[in-house]
């Protein structure tokens, strides 16, 4: 695992799929930009808020552990 490699990978991409949804919707549901959610989407993030989190959870109606999976 390298310095930038937290081990966390975020399966916001499959969860947007399944339920029919795009990113710039979420992003409207959530109030967090595009820019935000795609560096989340591509594992890109080093943290995210918990209110964040909260509301992306809420608006996939998913729990954060399938949003958020170690490996």
């Amino acid at each position: 695992m390298t310095e930038d490699d937290s081990g966390i990978h975020c399966r916001l991409d499959e969860l947007l799929l399944e339920r029919g949804m795009t990113l710039t919707r979420l992003s409207e549901l959530v109030g967090v930009s595009i820019v935000n959610l795609s560096v989340l989407k591509n594992d890109r993030a080093k943290a995210i808020r918990f209110s964040t989190l909260v509301a992306v959870c809420g608006a996939l109606d998913c729990e954060v552990g399938e949003l958020l999976v170690v490996g």
